[in-house]
């Protein structure tokens, strides 16, 4: 296909404003498979990100493999930085980065280029700084991984250099892109398109962060508390780095050590690594993938971060009942689908009319989903319910108006979230319960949750958990597979081309029946209680109130169910144990939870009380990926 071809939409000329050619065609509203991907430009780039961590006298350089269509015009780019292209590789089937003798890239993980290039598109796998080919230092959400997306993007637009080698080399320039970038990506990946779209960097016209960190204090930590089986980033880092950055950045796995103590206090290394400080300056459009039972990449990061950017920039959130898993996994053929008319919007300005659709969609059954239009959705309002004593110690309903008088429970060192929510009618020593009735009506529980307990502990360490609980039967995803199971049969996005195949096995949903789902959870160090940065000592018998998020949601508790707010102490299949376990007893009167509920905790008529003989499965976070 020659470099002449102009859009066409409706049989009208599209002539985008910074190409008199582009080389795409658009036809019924979406750009057409018009180029060979097996003719396709492969090249790498090594691209100087303006920083010398690893102490060598010499700029570091991020590798940036590129797959584009042979065509004079210009195109856009599609990124995705990574650490894992040489490691623990991309995507349900882990692939991994392969190259020919002669050094140029062959396999590009993951579905983007051979369905992307076609259209129209490049595609830039970056290795992060300190990775796979890449120089420097990984540094774990650091400055230095920001910059390995941001000097990509600036590459692209003409504002930073780029070398045919990792050291010396001549200069190489983007003469053929638009300087029109997407950054997407799962997990750690997805974690940089939050980092650099918070720098505000001109050219990156889309971020599609799935299953993504927004703040990395909220991977390791939680209010205070460590967060068990997560180590540190130090460690993190260690498992991904090349022997370049293994032997010459020392310095940088100090300061990352010392910059994340163990008691879990926030530092401004944890500060750094914060990207909603910084959410004012996106400009970018988001469109946020995320999993309601995703306990790796837990759900405040996604809440947190649509709340922070702008309320100007287009923004699309998927919700799945899964857990850390990419949509191409859960909803595959929508998913393309939806994926293609994004980028066609945002990198090629076909006025599609997709930013004016449902902005959200959730997973609300298994495989079924529903859209609204809006995301914080309209009707949303703030609501303040208070635990009340009932008759059985231990067990009390929820409230408009404060309760009076104390309840307690004791951490013995083994309590889990499962644990916690079963036998929601008896008295439990490990934790206090507090329920509606069965509700009248549908109530939709739609953004991050505050807890406010005020109590007194027995030794002077101390850990609180929190879940919002709904009571009721229902069929959910199960934590088997964190939702899915791969089959055997295999199903083709976009081209082949010898070495890189755009096939990928189907999957189905793994289920489970239970009595209670929990909605939300919270953990946090009531050493903690004024400050994150600055713990206190307590002192046994004395009272402290203390505030803490519990996860982002949007769920419908369905009429006939129970909502519940369940108070523990540590969570052991999630939070470290304090140095000395307490009995912890809460004053019901000054403990309170806000809740963003959309409808009515208005009872039904009957109350029969709620059961919980089936309930979730704890996730233990897998490897992050």
């Amino acid at each position: 296909m020659t470099a002449g071809l102009v859009g066409l939409l409706s049989g009208l000329v599209v002539v985008p404003a910074y190409a008199a050619q582009p080389a795409f065609v658009v036809k019924q509203g979406v750009s057409q498979p018009v180029h060979s991907l097996a003719d396709a430009v492969r090249e790498t780039v090594w691209v100087d990100i303006g920083l010398d961590l690893d102490n060598n006298g010499v700029g570091d350089r991020v590798a940036a493999d590129i797959v584009r269509p042979a065509t004079t015009g210009r195109v856009p780019v599609i990124i995705d930085a990574s650490p894992y292209y040489s490691t623990s590789g991309r995507g349900n089937e882990a692939e991994r980065k392969s190259y020919d003798s002669a050094g140029l890239p062959v396999k590009f993980p993951l579905f983007y280029d051979n369905y992307f290039v076609p259209r129209g598109y490049a595609v830039a796998l970056v290795d992060f700084s300190g990775s796979n080919r890449s120089t420097g230092c990984m540094d774990t959400g650091g400055r230095s991984e920001i910059a390995s997306g941001k000097a990509v993007v600036d590459w692209l637009n003409g504002r930073a250099t780029g070398y045919s080698a990792a050291s010396g080399g001549t200069a190489k320039t983007a003469s053929w892109s638009t300087g029109a970038a997407a950054m997407i990506g799962k997990s750690w990946d997805g974690s940089i398109t939050h980092g650099v779209a918070a720098t505000g960097v001109d050219g990156l016209r889309t971020i599609v962060p799935i299953s993504a960190i927004s703040s990395w204090y909220d991977w390791f930590r939680s209010d205070g508390v460590s967060l068990r089986g997560f180590g540190t980033p130090t460690s993190l880092a260690s498992g991904f780095e090349n022997s370049n950055a293994q032997s010459r950045c020392g310095a940088v796995r100090s300061e990352m050590t010392n910059g994340a103590p163990s008691n879990g206090d926030y530092t401004a290394m944890w500060q750094q690594r914060d990207f909603v400080r910084n959410a004012s300056k996106v400009k970018a459009a988001v469109f946020s993938v995320n999993g309601r039972a995703d306990l790796n990449v837990k759900p405040v990061n996604w809440g947190q971060w649509l709340d922070a950017i702008p309320a100007s920039v287009p923004r699309k959130l998927w919700l799945s009942q899964t857990g850390h898993i990419d949509p191409f996994d859960f909803r595959r053929a929508e998913w393309v689908r939806t994926l293609h008319r994004w980028f066609d919007r945002w990198l090629l300005d076909v006025q599609n009319g997709i930013e004016n659709e449902p902005r959200v969609s959730v997973e609300r059954g298994v495989n079924q989903w529903a859209d609204s239009p809006t995301w914080p959705p309209s009707g949303v309002q703030s609501q303040r319910v208070y635990p009340v004593a009932g008759s059985v110690a231990g067990v009390g309903t929820l409230s408009q108006t404060p309760g009076s008088s104390t309840s307690s429970f004791t951490d013995n060192g083994s309590g889990t979230a499962s644990s916690f929510i079963a036998s929601p009618n008896a008295t439990s020593a490990r934790r206090v319960l507090y329920s509606t009735g069965p509700l009248a009506s549908d109530v939709r529980i739609a953004g991050i949750s505050n807890l406010t307990v005020a109590v007194t502990p027995s030794a002077p360490t101390a850990h609180l958990s929190a879940f919002l609980v709904d009571y009721g039967p229902a069929t959910i995803r199960s934590s088997t597979g964190e939702g899915i199971r791969t089959l055997t049969n295999e199903t083709c996005w976009g081209e082949n081309r010898p070495g890189d195949d755009g096939c990928y096995r189907e999957t189905e949903a793994t289920t489970s029946s239970v009595d209670a789902t929990i909605i939300a959870r919270g953990w946090a160090d009531l050493a903690n209680y004024s400050s994150l940065s600055t713990p206190r000592t307590l002192t046994p018998g004395t009272k402290y109130t203390m505030n803490f998020r519990l996860y982002a949601a949007d769920y419908v508790v369905p009429r006939n169910h129970r909502l519940a707010l369940v108070i523990a102490p540590t969570d052991t299949s999630a939070t470290t144990s304090p140095s000395q376990l307490p009995r912890i007893t809460v004053h019901l009167a000054e403990t309170s939870i806000q809740l963003p509920l959309i409808g009515s905790l208005r009872q039904a008529a009957t109350h029969p009380a709620p059961e919980a003989t089936r309930v979730q499965q704890d996730i233990v976070p897998g490897q992050f990926r």
